[in-house]
């Protein structure tokens, strides 16, 4: 029985054009002019899960001074997957439980759990001060440690991981695929995590329906 469904921000609610892995994290970078230094950390770090904290403290660093809201003009609100929002409310109005866990960014993670009334929305948070990026973050969603906190999100709204679908595109994604009572693929940028979901589908559109057949 699938009570709730956790869905991945990244390439799956949201895809951002023109940024690799369609990520908050990307645009976030183009929208504050500092998208050639971010592009080249992400080449030093790419296939690098264990620095993933480096990673984030280094492009955290790269925003310091930078106006929250002149990034906020060119980052929200965010580009929709194709029939996500539409999706996320019929799951809603038939009571499912809904919420996002992502190693994406928090600016844009919060915004969407407002946007789509969603019961929770757990990301990597960029700290501010008077407006500003102080240049600190807060990794509360690590690139190998998403099962984690979706294990820790189930057990608080009174879910087991056999009671969660989620919905999610990437390579970290997979953990998370392969424990829980539902798999789904959306739109995956990697064959082996169409091979980790138990569905795969290039429709957003379709999830309600995959999550009810399940229920």
């Amino acid at each position: 029985m699938i009570r709730g469904v956790f869905f991945d921000l990244d390439g799956t609610l949201v895809r951002y054009e023109g940024v690799p892995f369609e990520s908050s994290w990307g645009a976030l970078g183009a929208a504050a002019g500092v998208g050639d230094l971010w592009d080249a950390l992400l080449a030093r770090y790419r296939g690098r899960a264990e620095l993933y904290h480096d990673w984030v403290r280094e492009n955290a660093a790269l925003l310091r001074g930078v106006s929250v809201a002149r990034v906020v003009r060119e980052l929200l609100p965010p580009p929709y997957a194709r029939g996500a929002p539409e999706a996320v409310a019929e799951l809603r109005e038939s009571g499912y439980m809904l919420g996002i866990v992502s190693s994406g960014v928090s600016l844009v993670a919060d915004w969407v759990r407002e946007d789509l009334h969603l019961a929770f929305a757990t990301a990597n948070e960029l700290l501010v001060a008077e407006g500003l990026f102080t240049g600190e973050a807060v990794v509360r969603v690590g690139l190998s440690g998403k099962l984690h906190v979706v294990e820790r999100e189930a057990g608080r709204l009174g879910l087991s991981l056999s009671e969660i679908a989620f919905v999610g595109d990437h390579l970290n994604d997979i953990p998370v695929l392969r424990s829980v009572g539902l798999a789904i693929a959306y739109a995956p940028k990697d064959p082996l995590v169409a091979d980790a979901a138990r569905v795969v589908t290039h429709e957003f559109g379709r999830v309600p329906e995959l999550v009810r057949s399940a229920s």
